[in-house]
């Protein structure tokens, strides 16, 4: 067995760097631009191949960001994903609250520092300080310390844990594609072709509140929220397919349940008027802003009036039907997929400890 040793982060980098913040005097010059940009509610315990925002030339240039090259292990160093890290597969700058270690390829696998990361996530966070905002710094990630083994045995604990993200990886990928050829024939039959009549989302619909999940215990159904699944719990409030709504947070976080749930009161769940039109409105409802439609002050919020009084387009029933039949298959596909995701993952959770502890051997 691979004999091993305590470092520090820093011993294990040929560099380690923040990035900066562009000059906004002038945003027009600064943002919208083709320069990958990384904020830290990007980073999660995942492989980031995109972001969300892009700055220009100039904004590089007037901000204390530098590039970063692939396989560039980041940690995010204020609020709420203070802690956690993720691996970046193309070049890119970052804003000031992210800290970007490049690891020395002769001292270390930049996915094992990774995945000691993602294992020491709850001390390296309980670390951080500050009041309404959790605050790290590059200085203590210098200094924060993991277990190290020899490189080989390093390489061969990554490959075994990087097989699983592979593969959670590669579902997702095969469901982007499929929600896309179903996105495609719905452009087809009803933004394009039309097949239907004007009529207002409440015709097709209704609207029910979600609960409390408080005193539920822990069980098998899945509890959402406006984020996501929250938690499992032993009840369910509906088993029936259902398109959920946030009613207060993310309104734009539409999601598509066909499986018993318990949804929180903060998440609207809907019972269909009509058979065969879940998906249809599904797809209605994310391809609008329902954030444009923000019926709150301090926190964004919808109301049933302001959905049951959206225009929608009521399919013919032939059309509807041809559509169902084609998507149907493919969103059972999706949720096998994301199904086998969970299992990955509980497998990779469950091995991360044991194989950062070497109680698995090399």
């Amino acid at each position: 067995m691979s004999e091993w040793k305590e470092c520090t982060i820093g011993e294990l980098c040929s560099n380690i760097c923040s990035g900066g913040t562009p000059n906004r005097s002038n945003d027009s010059f600064y943002n919208n631009g083709n320069i990958p940009w990384l904020n830290t509610k990007e980073v999660s315990f995942n492989r980031i191949y995109q972001t969300e925002n892009f700055i220009t030339e100039l904004g590089l240039k007037n901000s204390a960001a530098k590039w970063i090259p692939q396989n560039t292990v980041v940690v995010a160093m204020y609020g709420a994903t203070a802690g956690k890290s993720a691996i970046v597969k193309i070049p890119v700058t970052t804003n000031q609250a992210c800290c970007n270690l490049t690891i020395d390829g002769s001292k270390a696998d930049y996915r094992f520092v990774y995945y000691s990361l993602f294992n020491r996530y709850e001390h390296l966070a309980s670390l951080a300080n500050g009041g309404a905002q959790q605050n790290l710094n590059a200085g203590l990630i210098h200094e924060f310390k993991i277990r190290v083994p020899g490189l080989e045995t390093q390489t061969k604990i990554a490959n075994v844990l990087s097989s699983l993200d592979d593969k959670i990886e590669l579902n997702n990928q095969i469901n982007r594609n499929l929600e896309e050829q179903v996105k495609t024939l719905y452009t087809k039959l009803f933004v394009k072709e039309r097949n239907g009549k004007d009529g207002l989302l409440g015709e097709l619909i209704s609207i029910k509140y979600g609960k409390d999940h408080k005193k539920l215990a822990d069980g098998q159904y899945p509890v959402y929220g406006s984020g996501g699944i929250m938690r499992y719990v032993d009840q369910f409030l509906y088993d029936q397919e259902s398109v959920l709504i946030p009613r207060k947070g993310s309104l734009n976080n539409v999601m598509y349940v066909n499986e018993p749930f318990w949804s929180v009161d903060t998440m609207f769940y809907t019972e269909m008027k009509r058979q065969n039109i879940a998906k249809y409105i599904f797809i209605f409802l994310s391809n609008q802003n329902l954030e444009s439609l923000n019926a709150g002050s301090a926190v964004p919020s919808m109301t049933t009036d302001i959905l049951n009084a959206m225009k929608i387009l009521i399919p013919n029933n032939d059309v509807l039907a041809e559509f169902e039949n084609f998507a149907a298959p493919i969103y059972r596909k999706i949720t096998d997929n994301t199904k086998e995701n969970k299992e990955l993952a509980s497998i990779r959770d469950s091995l991360l400890p044991r194989l950062m502890s070497g109680e698995l051997g090399s």
